[in-house]
């Protein structure tokens, strides 16, 4: 529809000029005769004609609206989804690198509009230069000297106009940090995570005031970049309207000579008006195209992104059920771009169907631990094993389509209760009845009886009629997520933080139950909660530094004991 459109459009600016001259042509010869009706029989053919151009042009401006709309509908959610499929490749590690959000920044910003607008930028070059072509031969036909003055004082003005699309490119990519920052703040002021305690603390005022800052900083240099633009395209256009004018001078001097008729007048002006203009158009479109494909290059680059974990092509099955257990055989890791390690010589079995217990200060590397257990991350140095298979020779989606894991910053998912349960094991997310099965296995259910709509009720406040929810509210629907996995390891990673004592008491009370037939991975620093797991390691600094049951523990009088009997003392 695009291409038909273009192609007829293109073709009605010489028809149209051609059919305006005959008709004023027409109408001088009628005016030198007797017979008013003769002269308007000969008129009114090319006045039908007009009508019939006019007609077509406006049904095609309509298709080409219509065509225009459903093209960008599609081609923004076309860019949408090719954008999340990639994240859903990339590994985590791209996510914890800012220069990582510096590509996505720059790809999310621009890409939608400037895709659209290459795309209607082709179309409309492809439309100017047939215009041109027409209106060029029609030109040099009449005068040679004349296309060429008219249409060599518009080079100038594109040279320049691309040397400025360069530099604008470059400030907006040099400048993808400071966009960053500047939805970040606005995030800070206008969300529910955050608001209260903007307006406890009165940051109201310095978050506005750093926007502002931050703002000018970019604001400030786009200005002056924006005004010699400006600037250079209006001497330029002094130039090109001069070189029309001289065209124009010599086309009404050929008429009072009596070489061209008035119509002869009107059609050359209304040619040398549209093909200068057509001319500095398909400059302009030319420049538009170049400076977008300028900005498409970094959706290109975030296209280009590839995964840095390796993928196995003979892949091993993840065993089940577990008969060995999991082993960490002397691993190390530290975080790309850091000196520093996190881990260091990590040597640990946790057998089948054990629950082991991870206790440490924050930052001590319990939840890396996790991350490499999951294949979030890949170790450093040394290995990781699943009865004696190293997890890096698995399908990585198997491997972690077993593991049911619940962490500290759990996702609160703005949806309905169903789908916040349900995502633990998407396979049988539509399955009601598997799903309120995990909720009456640990308090969800009752959430779910005080709600309007049940497990179809939203949850959060983003979005219309939806219900928020207290931190142990959402704790106990995210802990009922890990348990939707049908998987024989579970991983809780401070799983009662957010709860208060009694359901803490009668989750722990379950806790066997609950983790029956599974190897289980603990973290918490409620001692009360850890002295349930069969084994409790310490880790500090990264290292492995103690392991064995509570009472092993306690009688080491290590690190372990001190933590227990400090945190005991609190409630002495």
């Amino acid at each position: 529809m695009l291409s038909v459109s273009t192609i007829i459009n293109a073709a009605m600016p010489a028809l149209q000029a051609y059919v305006a001259a005959q008709i004023i042509d027409h109408v001088v010869r009628a005016l030198q005769q007797p017979d008013i009706w003769a002269g308007m029989q000969s008129t009114a053919p090319w006045l039908l004609v007009e009508f019939g151009l006019l007609t077509v042009s406006a049904i095609l401006t309509q298709l080409r609206v219509f065509a225009d709309h459903t093209l960008n509908t599609k081609l923004t959610h076309y860019i949408a989804m090719r954008i999340m499929q990639k994240a859903k490749e990339l590994d985590v590690q791209y996510f914890e690198d800012a220069a990582f959000y510096d590509k996505l920044q720059n790809a999310k910003r621009q890409a939608e509009f400037r895709a659209i607008a290459l795309v209607t930028g082709v179309f409309a070059i492809v439309q100017q230069t047939i215009t041109l072509i027409s209106f060029l031969v029609i030109v040099i036909t009449f005068q040679p000297w004349v296309a060429l003055i008219l249409f060599g004082a518009s080079i100038p003005a594109f040279v320049a106009q691309g040397r400025y699309s360069r530099l604008y490119f470059r400030l907006l990519t040099w400048r993808a940090p400071e966009f960053r920052q500047l939805r970040y703040l606005e995030e800070l002021m206008t969300s529910d995570k955050s608001i209260k305690e903007v307006r406890l603390f009165g940051l109201g005022d310095p978050i506005v005031d750093r926007h502002e800052q931050t703002f000018t900083s970019y604001y400030d240099e786009d200005v002056v970049l924006a005004k010699k633009r400006s600037l250079l395209s209006v001497a330029w256009g002094m130039v090109s309207t001069f070189s029309f004018y001289v065209a124009y001078a010599w086309v009404v001097w050929l008429t009072i000579r009596g070489t061209l008729t008035i119509g002869g007048l009107t059609f050359y002006l209304a040619i040398l008006r549209q093909s200068q203009q057509t001319f500095q158009g398909l400059f302009n479109s030319v420049n538009w195209i170049f400076e977008n494909g300028l900005f498409m290059t970094q959706l290109f680059e975030f296209f280009n992104l590839k995964p840095i974990m390796p993928h196995t092509d003979n892949a091993q099955p993840m065993p089940e059920p577990l008969n060995e257990g999991i082993v960490f055989h002397d691993v190390s890791f530290r975080y790309p771009e850091r000196t520093e390690w996190t881990l260091r010589h990590i040597n640990l079995h946790i057998k089948a169907g054990e629950t082991l217990a991870l206790v440490g200060i924050n930052g001590a590397g319990k939840t890396t631990l996790v991350k490499l257990l999951t294949r979030l991350y890949d170790p450093t140095e040394g290995s990781i094993t699943i009865d004696g298979i190293d997890i890096r020779q698995m399908d990585m989606a198997d491997l972690q389509r077993h593991i049911g894991v619940i962490f500290q910053d759990f996702v609160r998912y703005q949806m309905s209760l169903n789908d916040n349960i349900g995502f633990g094991n998407v396979v049988r997310i539509n399955d009601r009845a598997r799903i309120e099965h995990a909720a009456d296995q640990g308090g969800a259910a009752e959430i779910a009886r005080t709600l309007s709509q049940g497990y179809d009720t939203t949850l959060g406040r983003q979005f219309q009629q939806g219900r928020e929810l207290s931190g142990g509210q959402w704790q106990k629907i995210a802990l009922r997520r890990a348990f939707m996995r049908d998987g024989g390891i579970l991983i809780l990673d401070e799983p009662t933080s957010a709860l208060d004592a009694q359901y803490e008491y009668e989750v722990f009370q379950r806790f066997r139950e609950l983790t029956q037939g599974r190897t289980a991975i603990l973290i918490s620093h409620r001692f009360s909660t850890v002295r349930m797991a069969d084994r409790i390691a310490v880790i500090s600094g990264g290292e492995l530094v103690e392991h064995g049951t509570h009472a092993e523990l306690m009688a080491n009088n290590g690190d372990y004991a001190r933590l227990f009997e400090m945190q005991a003392s609190g409630y002495r």
